[in-house]
């Protein structure tokens, strides 16, 4: 009897670190790996300002979550979740440097025809996206384990359950 396909479920960070606050969505990651133990079906991927580079990893999803900065015109600190629908709303609004890259890298895998993942993007509006510091601001940095939880929480909804990993920084 064949086993069960496994559903792929991708955890994208995506964002530029040289960017301040712009770079959430890798800290946010980095975060991910270091607390939690994931099962197979669940891959964490560094996207950090790849673009069109994104599209294989795009098209191999089922499951999409993808963790960004986003501007929305809110208070700094504020928490996004936004789905396929609101993306597609947003797709003539260019507010970061990566961002332009993510929605065409979501486009250009849409036109190859083959399903699309199911999409949510899981945000903070940014205080300073300003070059050149590696760090988040205050505000956003108190924000990052709220997004870790928000990405657990989904991938909960996804039947996906998740273990407490071992602190293990820079492996």
């Amino acid at each position: 009897m064949p086993e069960k396909e496994l559903k792929r479920i991708v955890v994208l960070g995506v964002g530029n670190t040289l960017l301040k606050d712009e770079g959430v969505g890798v800290k946010v990651m980095q975060a991910l790996r270091r607390r939690f133990d994931f099962p197979p079906e669940v891959a964490l991927v560094d996207g950090g300002v790849r673009g069109l580079g994104l599209v294989p990893i795009i098209k191999e999803a089922e499951d999409l979550i993808i963790i960004d900065a986003v501007r929305k015109g809110q208070a700094p600190g504020t928490l996004y979740r936004l789905t396929d629908e609101d993306l597609c709303a947003r797709v003539n609004q260019k507010n970061s440097l990566h961002q332009v890259d993510l929605i065409e890298a979501l486009t250009v895998a849409q036109a190859f025809g083959e399903a699309m993942p199911s999409i949510i993007v899981l945000g903070v509006e940014p205080l300073d996206v300003s070059p050149w510091g590696m760090e988040l601001t205050p505000i956003i940095e108190a924000r990052v384990d709220e997004l870790v939880a928000l990405v657990i929480e989904e991938l909960g909804r996804l039947g996906v359950k998740c273990q407490p990993g071992l602190e293990h920084d820079g492996l």
